[in-house]
């Protein structure tokens, strides 16, 4: 008997697991022509279709980015829609001139996750467990805003929902694989935040085997290095540090469109009338109208996801190599440089600066001294690149750091929590 659904909900990927109520749960894998497994890409696709409701028709998953390849130019794709839940500035998305609230695009990317389960969440259990952030993503995020999100979001999901730390997921799936007590930090760097838990775990077969000791975030991990790779090596070529003409003055072109690029989840959303005549109007003005006709041919072509797939290859070969090339091809724009791991470690360091102040935020908070560590779990994507898994090395040593089930441990752990007899102990 199904007891929970465990839910990961991600800014790059979401998995789900079920808990048995035996101390065992199962991963929900999927299958499609793009990716099979339990990884299902947090990533939306918009068509109009005038038999569908509002006008617009949509996909999730493997399947949206099926449909974005077939027909790139008649498509909306829009990915890391997660990274706006907190946002006060965000209020809703025009996709082909309707609104879409966060919401909105949550409650149809959870109804596509349960038509690709086969069958496997037609008949929900009462008891959804659904991991969030420490801290949100954004320059100022609204936590308490991000909670009536969710709320919406899942208000059809499940009868008991409660939401938990994702690491504290994470820590409760290590834990099955101890047989001492220890105290563990976990770390989860995921697609828009990096979070931290120490969690102290008893005993197998103790009655409470995790006990939450300190948590901290920050709003930058996995897509800030992306947004990194794009500033270094994109967005000069579509006019990033040029100037435009305004009568007898030239001036610098506003950073507000790059950034805007840059950010996963709003790059689709720049693909509307208003953005692209404001865009024409600074090619007009522009000192190098031609960078910025590039910047209109890769909006108007839809580019964001072959985008987006190169610069995660160029991250995962520098993971495992000492340079690599970044090559991409679209709107025509054409890309082929190589890239040093050591140059790629130089773009993201202010950025690991800031996440090493979060870790000593959940040191501290918890009272401990570094020796008082016992185990190190990484967790998620990014825990992979070989400058962020230094900073643990460094600070603890390599023997009491461990890594796996990277993008499935929180759902494990998530569903364990939720077979747990009063899971909302855990809840954020």
């Amino acid at each position: 008997m199904i007891e929970a659904i465990g839910l990961d909900f991600g800014t790059t990927n979401t998995v789900a697991a079920l808990a048995d109520g035996a101390g065992g749960s199962e991963l929900i894998e999927f299958q499609s022509k793009q990716a099979s497994g339990p990884t299902f890409r947090s990533a939306l696709c918009f068509w109009e279709d005038s038999g569908a409701p509002r006008g617009v028709d949509s996909e999730a998953g493997p399947w949206a980015i099926e449909e974005f390849l077939e027909t790139p130019s008649d498509c909306r794709f829009v990915q890391s829609f997660k990274s706006v839940v907190a946002s006060p500035s965000f209020e809703r998305a025009l996709i082909f001139n309707r609104p879409f609230r966060f919401e909105d695009m949550g409650q149809l990317f959870l109804s596509k996750l349960v038509s690709h389960a086969r069958g496997k969440l037609d008949q929900r259990p009462r008891r959804v467990i659904v991991g969030r952030p420490v801290e949100y993503a954004g320059a100022q995020p609204d936590s308490d805003l991000a909670r009536e999100r969710y709320r919406a979001m899942f208000a059809d999901f499940g009868v008991e929902v409660h939401y938990v730390y994702e690491p504290l997921g994470a820590a409760f799936s290590y834990a099955t694989r101890l047989t001492e007590p220890a105290t563990v930090l976990v770390a989860d760097f995921g697609g828009g935040t990096t979070d931290f838990s120490i969690v102290r775990i008893a005993d197998a077969g103790a009655p409470q085997r995790c006990t939450p000791l300190a948590s901290s975030g920050i709003g930058i991990a996995g897509d800030r290095f992306d947004q990194r790779i794009v500033d270094r090596l994109v967005l000069p070529m579509l006019g990033k540090g040029g100037q435009y003409r305004s009568f007898d003055k030239l001036l610098d072109i506003p950073g507000g469109w790059f950034s805007e690029f840059s950010d996963w989840s709003r790059l689709a959303l720049m693909r509307n009338r208003r953005t692209l005549d404001e865009l024409r109007r600074l090619q007009r003005n522009a000192v190098d109208p031609a960078a910025i006709g590039r910047l209109i041919a890769l909006i108007e072509h839809e580019q964001g996801y072959p985008l987006y797939s190169a610069v995660g290859q160029l991250k995962r070969a520098l993971s495992d190599q000492g340079s690599a090339e970044f090559r991409f091809e679209g709107g025509g724009l054409g890309i082929a440089v190589e890239v040093e791991r050591s140059a790629f470690e130089s773009w993201i360091a202010s950025d690991l600066a800031r996440i090493e102040q979060a870790l000593d935020q959940a040191v501290q908070r918890a009272k401990l001294a570094p020796e008082g560590i016992d185990r190190v779990f990484l967790t998620g994507g990014s825990s992979l690149i070989p400058a962020v898994r230094a900073i643990f090395d460094r600070r603890f040593g390599v023997e009491r750091i461990a890594s796996g089930g990277e993008l499935t441990s929180i759902a494990h752990g998530l569903a364990m929590i939720g077979a747990l007899p009063e899971p909302q102990l855990w809840a954020a």
